[in-house]
């Protein structure tokens, strides 16, 4: 019977490219037609049932497991094709059920007060300071890189990302500045270093705020960064501007009023501040069930329609929304591309389980980017019409981003 019905399922969902499937019993089927072709052979006989109960985290599981191959190892390929026809077709409707009961839940599993927000990010952001070594660029920046010419190396994108940020942050020496989720501190090290700012920066990750304090003192700028180990909500001070970066996937949809209520009351009368996080195209929907359990916790990217809604609520300006679109995929490319070439060195930190885990995480993100509903939105907000310049122009002129052209 679930052999059947996960016949039915593929059926419905493939229809642009070939998926050949070899089931547990050696028996092969093959859904669509045309380019791509991807082939997968399932080698444990309770997969369709687990596939058909939740498919996102049944075969995430199973390709740690190895109990799903993809043949030629071709794991882009296999996301470029299945993320496409999901997006296109939906679920059918025998699982629809499964979906609304997922939804109906979702308000419950984002709910994060303070306890719960720092268990979250300790999952992903205190594991081994060696392992973001083998994949990111010197300054540690984890969020989407600014790919202003095609040609700029992750390095050049990633500082690219910080002076865009700042230029639309409109920084002058001697303002205050508050980071919301710090990460290493290489966003508050450059206002602080090249913008003259004075930063205050909160993370809940101790290895974060650990490795943050250590940069600052290395950068001899500890009278203009503070690094805090705390939730940003108890942060009581005044800012002349607020950024945050890559943070807000993580704060849940029942606390976005909250959120930008902080942002209001947090921010002076003329400030402005910038929001840049992950979103989704088309209406509030779940989170992938696999992301959820082994990456980010309570994570959630959210509809651009639940960020403004809670914007308005707080009746803060919307003075500039930029969407980058495929910036996060180049990234998460260069990450991917990193990772594998330094395998090993992951698998000796940890295990072949997690290499395989880590693997399906960054390449399911970098199609989702590429041929799925994902990018990111810049927010610029303030609590006064006039507060930001009326035109963008003081974005580009006088570019000085590094790998520019001249």
């Amino acid at each position: 019977m679930w052999t059947t019905l996960l016949d039915r399922m593929l059926t419905h969902i493939v229809r642009r490219g070939t998926l050949r499937l070899t089931l547990p019993d050696g028996t092969s089927r093959s859904y669509g037609r045309g380019e791509p072709e991807i082939a997968l052979r399932l080698t444990d006989s309770a997969l369709p049932f687990r596939i058909l109960r939740n498919p996102s985290l049944a075969i995430g599981e199973a390709y740690m497991a190895g109990t799903l191959e993809v043949e030629g190892d071709d794991l882009r390929g296999f996301f470029r094709l299945i993320i496409p026809n999901v997006n296109a077709t939906g679920q059918p409707w025998f699982l629809e059920p499964l979906q609304l009961a997922r939804r109906a839940r979702r308000r419950l599993r984002q709910f994060a007060p303070v306890g719960k927000a720092q268990r979250n990010v300790s999952h992903h952001y205190d594991l081994s300071r060696a392992l973001y070594d083998l994949f990111l660029d010197e300054d540690r920046q984890y969020s989407c890189a600014y790919f202003a010419h095609p040609e700029m190396t992750l390095e050049e994108a990633q500082a690219a990302k910080k002076h865009h940020i700042a230029k639309k942050l409109c920084i002058e020496p001697g303002m205050r500045v508050l980071d919301i989720g710090c990460g290493w501190g290489g966003m508050g090290l450059t206002l602080a270093r090249d913008y003259g700012a004075e930063v205050v920066g909160v993370t809940l990750s101790k290895e974060q705020h650990a490795l943050a304090t250590e940069r600052v003192r290395a950068a001899g700028l500890e009278g203009k960064v503070d690094f805090r180990l705390c939730d940003y909500r108890e942060v009581s001070e005044t800012f002349d501007r607020i950024v945050s970066v890559g943070m807000f996937e993580h704060v849940g949809v029942p606390h976005y009023n909250e959120y930008f209520g902080f942002v209001r009351n947090a921010l002076a009368d003329d400030g402005l501040a910038l929001i840049h996080s992950i979103g989704h195209v088309g209406p509030p929907n779940e989170s992938e069930p696999w992301i959820v359990k082994y990456i980010f916790p309570g994570g959630y990217t959210p509809a651009l329609s639940e960020m403004q809604r809670a914007i308005d609520r707080q009746f803060l300006v919307t003075s500039d929304i930029e969407a980058l679109r495929l910036h996060y995929a180049k990234t998460l490319g260069h990450w991917l591309d990193r990772f594998m070439a330094r395998a090993d060195e992951a698998r000796a930190l940890y295990d072949h389980r997690f290499v395989r885990m880590w693997r399906w995480y960054l390449a399911s993100m970098e199609a989702s980017f590429e041929v799925g509903t994902l990018l990111v939105y810049q927010a610029q907000l303030a609590k006064r019409l006039d507060a930001a310049p009326i035109t963008r122009d003081y974005l580009y002129h006088a570019t000085n981003l590094p790998g520019a052209s001249r």
